[in-house]
């Protein structure tokens, strides 16, 4: 059985990796990797540490890409690939436009697709964009939808998809997170680490913020209120905020935090150094889908930076609070979490609703089968 996975971005190459590593365990498989290169260097620092190197590369990134753009640069490039290889399975992985026309491509070449990471909803077609149409876009083609969560499978199944074709299996970024966690820690993690001078009593408050729903006024408010999180507690918090390389993240964010004493901006980092953040985190502030899976496997409290979440368990569970962008409410969460270790307790002993680190075995035995 040949089975082609794609992958164009760096969330999709940490969900995927450990699919990938799990069908090269197996015998009687031929195991294909595509890339779209969406993400250039960001993809290719998660394919290093796991050590995975493309059998194929689209190479699609090109300078202020948009997404019409991306997907006609996939369907173009992939076809060839697909006419050479010709995989029993493709498999895609959440939400990006990588995703979505990868799928529709491997439609055209009839071959059948995966869908890691199926089902997850926000019902707006605007937030986020362009994402909740992609992944949609892949639920009407795909042939096995790998749902991470029992909600994820009841929105597919309100989708009328027959439920033999749903499987849940937990999400694969678990598998991934405890990987890298249990690994030891890089030169470069612990001279990061180093280089942050947390003293004793010194809380980390981690922050990512890049979402293209969140460009503009948005971004500056959640600035703002980091500003404001920063003056209250001086030493004792020291904010660390990996920004993004778009003109439009990276320019409004060093305009206003940068030479704040207790913020560290950072260049985008590699996922294990990143990993290393997250288990040293008291708080994580986020608008990224993937730190809302990670971080209660870590146990650490998550304010998530957006209006709606496709990831609800999350919020049912506790592990995660919905902030939006409002200064007063991103302050006012943060604080509470901050001056209650009562409450911050209680976010981080709730269950991790998102696996159990198996669920790549779980997909890889549902296409053997």
């Amino acid at each position: 059985m040949k089975v082609m996975c794609v992958l164009g971005t760096r969330p999709e190459a940490i969900k995927m990796a450990p699919v990938v590593m799990e069908l090269r365990r197996r015998s009687g498989v031929e195991t294909i990797v595509c890339s779209t290169g969406q993400h250039r260097q960001m993809l290719d620092q998660v394919l290093n540490l796991f050590g995975i190197e493309p059998d194929f590369d689209l190479n699609v990134m090109s300078e202020a890409q948009t997404p019409s753009k991306v997907a006609s640069m996939v369907l173009e490039r992939i076809e060839p690939v697909l006419r050479d290889v010709r995989p029993d399975w493709v498999l895609v992985q959440g939400d990006t436009t990588t995703a979505a026309a990868a799928a529709l491509a491997a439609f055209y070449n009839r071959s059948k697709v995966g869908h890691v990471e199926a089902g997850l909803r926000t019902r707006d077609k605007w937030q986020p964009f362009p994402e909740e149409i992609n992944r949609r876009i892949v639920g009407v083609i795909a042939d096995l939808h790998f749902a991470p969560t029992q909600r994820a499978r009841e929105n597919l199944l309100s989708e009328t998809v027959p439920p033999d074709r749903i499987l849940v299996t937990g999400n694969t970024v678990i598998d991934a997170l405890l990987w890298v966690a249990g690994k030891p820690p890089s030169e470069e993690a612990r001279k990061l680490i180093e280089s942050l001078e947390l003293s004793e009593g010194t809380r980390l408050v981690l922050v990512t913020a890049h979402r293209r729903e969140n460009h503009g006024e948005p971004l500056r408010r959640i600035c703002e209120a980091l500003r404001m999180i920063a003056e209250r507690y001086g030493d004792s918090v020291r904010i660390v905020y990996p920004v993004h390389l778009n003109p439009n993240v990276w320019g409004p964010v060093h305009e206003m935090l940068e030479g704040i004493p207790n913020v560290k901006l950072l260049p985008p980092l590699d996922y294990e150094p990143m990993v290393r953040l997250m288990q040293r985190a008291y708080l994580i502030l986020t608008d990224s889908g993937g730190l809302q899976e990670e971080a209660p496997a870590l146990g650490v409290p998550v304010l998530v930076l957006r209006n709606t979440t496709e990831r609800p368990e999350g919020i049912a569970a506790g592990t995660a609070k919905l902030v939006g962008t409002d200064v007063d409410r991103i302050t006012s969460e943060a604080f509470r979490l901050l001056d209650d270790p009562e409450e911050r307790g209680r976010m981080a002993r709730a269950i991790n609703p998102y696996g159990d680190g198996k669920a790549s075995k779980r997909i890889v035995e549902a296409l053997l089968s």
